[in-house]
């Protein structure tokens, strides 16, 4: 047995308006020498693709991460973290929350293995070098893979503890993609 709301009526009755514009008739709009535009780049999903990017340190850092032994350390729901020792709670805590600033993101859907590690390390050379702080990678929660197994998942949380420049990351909260995404502090560069 369900039982059903009656539905309430979206208008709003001319006693209501009256008595609102009644309210806000000696409002008047402020005017001010300084305008203040808030403009939010969003930024790019995905950095470009440049071979010759990496420097010869870059490289062979790459090319010696490790990938996981057994894809399964990671199920589709659970909540990615990592901290090195001497990052301030608060910071931890504002990063758990999402309370962080997004200043670059990368997404990796549609991303193999090789191409994801790859996209990573170009994409941390590319805060480094504009001097980011706070990223968002979204790897996905691994829906469409073989057996549900978040393979992007399971080696993007290998592979970040591994790169020098990453102090943490937090799974996302679900408005910035949840368990399909993390936030990522990165050393100060400044």
């Amino acid at each position: 047995m369900s039982i059903k709301k009656p539905k309430q009526s979206n208008k709003i009755s001319e006693e209501e308006q009256s008595s609102f514009r009644d309210e806000v008739a000696d409002v008047r709009p402020l005017i001010s020498e300084k305008r203040i535009e808030t403009v939010k780049n969003k930024p790019s999903p995905k950095p470009r693709h440049n071979q010759d990017y990496f420097d010869s340190e870059e490289s062979t850092q790459m090319n010696t991460m490790s990938d996981p032994v057994d894809l399964r350390d990671a199920a589709v729901d659970d909540v990615l973290f990592f901290a090195r020792s001497g990052i301030q709670q608060k910071q931890l805590k504002k990063l758990r929350r999402g309370d962080l600033p997004i200043e670059y993101e990368l997404d990796l859907h549609g991303y193999n293995v090789v191409e994801a590690k790859a996209a990573i390390y170009e994409f941390l050379g590319d805060c480094r070098k504009q001097h980011i702080r706070y990223a968002h990678i979204i790897h996905g929660k691994g829906y469409r893979s073989d057996g549900k197994i978040p393979v992007l998942k399971t080696h993007v949380a290998y592979w970040l503890p591994q790169h020098s420049d990453v102090l943490a990351f937090s799974s996302a909260q679900p408005k910035d993609g949840g368990t399909g995404a993390i936030y990522v502090i990165l050393k100060s560069t400044k």
